[in-house]
């Protein structure tokens, strides 16, 4: 027993950092904001990030013998119904993710054979998507076959993009102290500059940072794996927003620093970290040494987190599955153990969603910013079923046992799961509305909404048609 609560605090918040927090985050959400994003890290970590990453530990702590995932939480907790819409909501939110990373492949290796990201500006999106297509389908194929070799990078990968991330902050840091770099953005000791406006248009940017919070269910297990978890799990997650903020405040603070934060490279999101990488190599005299050792670590990150969702995912939701909700041929599995059928909709609804935005969408740049802002407003609809959970382990609260406790009064902490449930939600419906300037194209402005609105309702609507074809598969059969 004593070997299985070794996991101390640091250990859970170091743990959690490199599972949730990736140097993208700080580029995607300084693109949307500017320098005030710095005061929207410090808010949503208090008033969302913190509790919801204690609820996730209430929820693991207390069906640790469920191993922690949210569909057997919810399982648990309302019922098999439910669970399985829970499981097809954390199935389906990869498909947008499966869709951009070809992109983020591509992106690189322009960088790194070209030395810039000429394609992401020059190539026509078409030509681009097609590509996309093809990288796709043949990590569809080499999953298929079985070939796991990519996946195995992904500890490799995810500790390297950890360091270059903390090498960023550093660099960016200390250049203007070491080197001759000017100053990008003005009026940076002004308190004015990191005020936000709270308008529709910074609401509308929630989803981003919401998006980059999220996920830290995947920590669940260790719960009960820790020390004296009742006091060093809220620990460890306390420290782990610290950390958090702190890198999104100096990681911001570093682009400010950059780039002018008034004026924001309009490709900042694609290509954004590797001009942060060029601007600090020449600075620093090794040239492009940092845009090669990032190139090589997006890529490969890329290429494993591909390889990897394509698989765990659709395994989770269809292992578990019932015949019930998912049709057998779903079920089907090959002589490779991999399920066949399930594969073929994953590359049927992926490369829908690869090709058909870019018959509308005219630039590869504004494709792969619309694409990334589709993530960030379908991928936390899975948010929601941890506070889904939350609420229902609240009104049930005396029922059960658990060694760690967030909230122990059951009103309290079913309104906490009600606020993260209705920030969230409220987050992804504003996170619809296109990031352009609706006057100078509003042809693009209006196709980009209507994606917005039509890609996530059509991915929960299948979820929801698919039970219906269950139960006429078993009324056939029995009949």
């Amino acid at each position: 027993m004593a070997q299985k609560k070794q996991i101390r605090w640091y250990n859970i918040a170091f743990i959690a950092f490199t599972s949730v927090w990736g140097l993208n985050n700080v580029f995607n959400n300084f693109a949307n904001q500017g320098l005030v994003v710095i005061t929207s890290w410090v808010l949503i970590m208090a008033l969302y990030f913190i509790p919801y990453t204690l609820m996730v530990g209430q929820l693991g702590s207390t069906f640790a013998h469920e191993g922690g995932g949210v569909s057997s939480w919810i399982r648990e907790l309302t019922g098999p119904k439910v669970a399985y819409l829970a499981s097809w909501t954390y199935w389906v939110v990869h498909i947008p993710y499966l869709a951009q990373k070809p992109q983020m492949i591509i992106v690189g290796f322009s960088w790194l054979f070209q030395g810039n990201g000429n394609l992401v500006k020059d190539v026509p999106a078409l030509t681009l998507q097609i590509l996309c297509l093809v990288i796709f389908l043949a990590f569809l194929w080499l999953a298929s076959r079985g070939v796991t070799t990519i996946s195995n990078f992904s500890s490799i990968a995810g500790i390297a993009a950890f360091t270059m991330s903390m090498l960023f902050i550093i660099l960016g840091i200390a250049a203007p102290f070491m080197t001759h770099l000017t100053i990008q953005t003005a009026h940076m000791n002004e308190l004015k500059t990191y005020i936000p406006k709270f308008d529709l248009n910074y609401f509308t940017t929630i989803s981003m940072l919401v998006f980059a919070v999220g996920g830290s269910e995947k920590i669940a297990p260790y719960v009960n794996k820790t020390h004296n978890s009742g006091k060093e799990f809220p620990l460890g997650m306390i420290c782990l927003a610290v950390m958090v903020t702190i890198s999104a405040i100096l990681g911001s603070f570093a682009l400010g620093l950059i780039f002018n934060a008034h004026k924001i490279p309009s490709d900042l999101m694609a290509n954004g970290a590797y001009y942060a990488f060029q601007i600090l190599g020449k600075y620093f005299h090794v040239g492009n040494l940092f845009v090669w050792m990032y190139a090589i670590t997006n890529v490969l990150g890329s290429a494993a987190a591909m390889a990897i969702s394509i698989d765990a995912p659709l395994r989770t939701l269809l292992a578990e599955g019932s015949s019930q909700y998912i049709p057998r041929k779903l079920l089907h599995q090959n002589k490779r153990h991999v399920f066949s059928n399930g594969y073929i909709m994953t590359g049927v609804l992926v490369s829908l969603l690869i090709i058909i935005p870019a018959l509308g969408i005219k630039g590869m740049n504004d494709l792969y910013n619309w694409l990334l802002n589709l993530n960030s407003v379908v991928t936390p609809m899975r948010y929601l079923w941890v506070f889904v959970a939350f609420m229902a382990l609240s009104r049930k609260f005396k029922q059960y046992q658990a060694e760690y406790t967030f909230v122990q009064n059951k009103q309290l902490g079913f309104t906490l799961g009600l606020w993260c449930f209705l920030f969230t939600a409220f987050a992804c419906l504003l996170g619809m509305i296109p990031k352009i300037n609706y006057a100078s194209d509003p042809h693009n402005w209006w196709f980009q909404l209507s994606l917005n609105i039509i890609t996530p309702l059509v991915l929960l609507f299948l979820g929801l048609i698919l039970p219906l074809i269950a139960r006429h598969q078993d009324q056939s059969i029995n009949e």
